[in-house]
């Protein structure tokens, strides 16, 4: 579906309709089915819209300042204070908790070694003494990570996302 800004030209009353196609909406406004919905008009013609265009992954939303130092571009897309278009503003507490919670993530990880798609495996060599204990993370399936946490391997979700090694831009 594509949402197009309209415009009625008696009027100038704008308003949105909703199309399967920039030509559905050529041939039901041929067919005198798309009007205004204030004043009736039948000469409605497509508005000039500005698109959206999203925030590139590698920008960075929050910078440093004297209560609250930087978080890396992945983290602070994860804790944007950005609302969403029909949620309310989160409040200033919760904001700050989210950024802590990113900002330890983040020192935890830098402690960790990142071994991909062979978490699974490395961890459960670990648990069974065939790989010497190391602080890691990785990727793995659920249906993998729920084996894991049944065998008593003790492991746990990077919550905020990040961008493994090798991944960003």
């Amino acid at each position: 579906m594509i949402v197009f800004d309209l415009e009625c030209r008696a009027s100038a009353h704008r308003f949105e309709g909703w199309f399967g196609s920039s030509a559905e909406f050529e041939q039901q406004r041929g067919r005198g089915l798309v009007t205004c919905p204030v004043c009736g008009s039948g000469d409605v013609v497509k508005a000039v819209m500005a698109p959206h265009v999203g925030r590139k992954g590698n920008q960075s939303m929050a910078q440093a300042t004297p209560d609250a130092p930087a978080v890396a571009p992945a983290l602070a897309q994860a804790v944007a204070v950005e609302p969403a278009a029909a949620a309310p503003p989160l409040p200033p507490q919760a904001v700050a908790a989210l950024r802590a919670f990113a900002l330890a993530q983040a020192e935890a990880l830098k402690a960790s070694t990142w071994v991909g798609d062979k978490f699974a495996d490395d961890v459960r060599a670990m648990h069974y003494g065939d790989k010497a204990e190391a602080q890691v993370h990785g990727r793995t399936s659920p249906e993998e990570a729920r084996a894991l946490i049944d065998e008593g391997i003790d492991i746990a979700p990077v919550i905020v996302p990040f961008a493994p090694p090798g991944e960003v831009n």
